[in-house]
């Protein structure tokens, strides 16, 4: 069965403004590619009218009702953010507050949308607390039925209080480029034990 991995820009940055973020979601795609999940897309979610709220849809143009069905037609997401003030981003943010409303759209065997679906992390930042920034979007993401799989993160941070960006490297660190193969490589493993034996609905 073919499977598919949607990824998830969630910089500050609009429009075609060259991002460090999407560069490193778009090598995990490329990297899922290799193990065949094909790519389903990047969302770049500064560029969406996604309105705050907790609910599946806020009406009155809300855009997030296309952005989460194409989160739930993919098998893999890959939930990119750049690092703010030590904390994901304030897109990131409001991804996760509108993922919510999963807790309330249970099946009728208690399983949540997003179960059986696998998330990785891309961060990247000119300061520390990647780990601290992927803690945050595993802790929403698995709330909310997504299965992260093990080393399901790839980042980069350059030095504190410098201007170098992750885009402008000359070439990819070794360290980031084995972290994303080992994510790609996981999170490929385990969309295909997801879909051959999918979680068991709740007695």
């Amino acid at each position: 069965m073919a499977l598919t991995a949607l990824g998830l820009n969630c910089t500050l940055k609009p429009g075609s403004a060259r991002s460090s973020t999407e560069l490193l979601v778009r090598q995990v795609l490329d990297a899922l590619a290799e193990h065949g999940v094909e790519p389903a897309g990047l969302v770049r979610v500064v560029d969406q009218d996604i309105r705050p709220g907790v609910s599946s849809d806020e009406g009155g143009g809300d855009e997030w009702p296309t952005v989460r069905r194409r989160i739930l037609d993919a098998d893999v997401l890959v939930f990119g953010t750049p690092i703010w003030l030590g904390h994901p981003a304030s897109t990131a943010q409001r991804v996760l507050e509108r993922l919510d409303a999963f807790l309330g759209e249970a099946d009728d065997g208690g399983r949540l949308p997003a179960t059986g679906k696998v998330a990785v992390a891309a961060v990247v930042g000119n300061e520390d607390g990647a780990h601290h920034v992927g803690a945050e979007l595993f802790q929403g993401l698995n709330d909310v039925g997504f299965t992260v799989p093990a080393n399901g993160m790839t980042y980069w941070v350059g030095e504190a209080m410098q201007r170098t960006d992750y885009r402008d490297l000359p070439d990819t660190p070794q360290k980031t480029r084995a972290a994303t193969a080992m994510a790609a490589t996981n999170a490929a493993h385990l969309a295909r034990v997801l879909a051959d034996a999918p979680y068991p609905p709740l007695d």
